[in-house]
C-alpha cells in the first residue's frame, strides 16, 4: 500500500466533520442502547470495512468494558454463541446485513430476528448507529487516517 500523505477530511471540510461528530453525540448520550454495545457495533462494522483507525480506537474502548477474551473473537462471534448474549448476537447480524446491505439486502430473516430483540426506538438507534460508523469507515478508511501510535 503506498505511503502517499491523504486529506484530513475533518479539517478540509469542517462543517461535514460537526454534523456527523453530531450524530455521534446523539448515539453515545441519546440513544437507548448500552455503550458496551455501541463499541461493539462500531468494532465489528469497521472491522467489516477495513478502518484501521477505527478498529484500533473501538478495540480500546470495547476492551474498558469487555474481557479481551471476548473481543478477540469478535470476528467470529457467530462461531462463539455462548460468549455473546441473544441481545448481542441480534445486533451483530443487523450490523452485518446493513454494513453488507448490497449483498444482504437487509433480508426479511435478519430483520425479523433483530426486531424481536430490540424495541422500535431502540432498532432505529442501533440503526444509525451502523449508518453512523459506516460513514466514519467511508472516510477512515480511504483518506487513510492513521492509527494513534503507542508506547
Amino acid at each position: 500500500m503506498s505511503e502517499s500523505k491523504r486529506l484530513v477530511w475533518n479539517e478540509v471540510a469542517p462543517e461535514g466533520a460537526k454534523a456527523l461528530y453530531g450524530v455521534h453525540h446523539y448515539i453515545m448520550t441519546g440513544a437507548d442502547l448500552p455503550e458496551e454495545l455501541i463499541h461493539l457495533i462500531f468494532l465489528r462494522v469497521s472491522q467489516i470495512n477495513g478502518c484501521a483507525h477505527c478498529i484500533d480506537l473501538h478495540t480500546r474502548d470495547l476492551l474498558k468494558t469487555m474481557p479481551i477474551e471476548k473481543v478477540v473473537l469478535v470476528p467470529v462471534w457467530a462461531e462463539a454463541p455462548h460468549l455473546f448474549p441473544d441481545r448481542y448476537r441480534a445486533a451483530l447480524a443487523w450490523a452485518e446485513e446493513v454494513t453488507l446491505v448490497s449483498e444482504t439486502h437487509a433480508s426479511d430473516e435478519a430483520y425479523a430476528a433483530v426486531s424481536a430483540a430490540f424495541s422500535p426506538k431502540e432498532l432505529v438507534d442501533l440503526t444509525i448507529t451502523i449508518a453512523a460508523m459506516n460513514a466514519f469507515n467511508r472516510l477512515g478508511a480511504p483518506f487513510r487516517l492513521p492509527v494513534k501510535a503507542r508506547a
